[in-house]
């Protein structure tokens, strides 16, 4: 499955929402993937360092690509994070 979302943190994926993304990625039985929605490179969702390293900023476009039992449930609250203005507490 993919999507691509544009991400609304104005933070981008740093700090907190970076935080928040791979914490809930790793809560799902999926193999999720993220990389800038005009390249081919992706990076592993479950990475910090990854997900940090895109140096993705507000209203970029991401991609997300997610293959697994939970990808269309991961996919759904990765996509509720990036869509969300401030990270949830």
């Amino acid at each position: 499955m993919e999507r691509t979302a544009t991400v609304v943190p104005e933070d981008g994926l740093h700090a907190r929402p970076a935080s928040q993304f791979v914490e809930t990625a790793n809560e799902f039985d999926a193999d999720i993937r993220l990389g800038r929605a005009d390249e081919d490179d992706l990076v592993p969702a479950a990475s910090m360092l990854a997900v940090t390293g895109l140096g993705v900023g507000h209203d970029e476009s991401v991609r997300l690509v997610a293959e697994g039992d939970d990808a269309e449930a991961a996919l759904d609250a990765l996509e509720d994070i990036l869509s969300t203005p401030e990270a949830k507490q």
